[in-house]
């Protein structure tokens, strides 16, 4: 008896597909290209399909695997192919990194955990198109306590009031403070407005026994530490 033939019609992108979740498992994201790690999140947008088109369109038209996922949803939807549950498979990879991340500095003294805590803030911070400004509380044993974002703003601006975040660090009970925000520019280099701001606050929250341990300045090119610096 002849041996059975592969079914014909069977889709290519089917083995296509199984062989690079084997290749995930086995090596892991090293493993894979940006569009062959997003052809597997579009799966679940599209079980039936192939993605494999649809993944290497939206890297080239935002440029990696994290622009993709930190696109805002009107840029995703200019893009063929992408509806809602497109880019609800998009976002729920996004809100999973930026737990993970969260999680690692949680309930944990902050300054020996440091790189965690850079890591958190890149994903959180770092692809964002429009300026936060994020406020970190600690404890008397530095350990993270709350982890707010204060202000929003434009492309290069996020208005930020000394007396708010001085208020809202003595509700929380916190002895300690980390700012953080973002550079959408991609340039962490902090500005002379971010160093007259970061003063004032420090001024202000050490006549109320609150230390300011940090200001960090989040880019897509790396990050930006004032103490490091020397600006505190």
């Amino acid at each position: 008896m002849a041996p059975d033939k592969p079914d014909d019609a069977t889709p290519d992108y089917i083995g296509h597909r199984k062989r690079l979740r084997q290749r995930l498992l086995a090596g892991g994201a090293k493993a894979l290209a940006d569009y062959e790690i997003l052809e597997l999140v579009l799966y679940g947008a599209n079980p039936r399909g192939d993605t494999k088109p649809l993944a290497k369109e939206l890297i080239k038209r935002f440029g990696g695997f994290a622009e993709v996922i930190k696109a805002s949803p009107d840029a995703l939807m200019e893009v063929d192919g992408v509806g809602e549950v497109v880019i609800g498979a998009l976002k729920t990879v996004e809100v999973a990194a930026v737990w993970l991340a969260r999680e690692t500095v949680l309930d944990q003294p902050v300054l020996s955990s440091w790189q965690a805590l850079l890591d958190y803030c890149r994903a959180a911070m770092a692809h964002s198109k429009i300026e936060q400004f994020r406020l970190l509380f600690l404890d008397r044993k530095n350990v993270l306590i709350a982890d707010e974002v204060q202000q929003t703003g434009t492309v290069d601006h996020a208005p930020v009031y000394p007396r708010e975040v001085v208020r809202r660090a003595l509700e929380l009970g916190a002895s300690a403070l980390i700012l953080v925000h973002n550079h959408p520019s991609g340039d962490p280099t902090p500005s002379k407005a971010d160093i007259d701001m970061t003063n004032e606050i420090k001024q202000s929250a050490a006549v109320l026994g609150v230390t300011l341990h940090d200001h960090i300045v989040i880019g897509r090119q790396g990050h930006a530490s004032f103490r490091s610096l020397g600006l505190l």
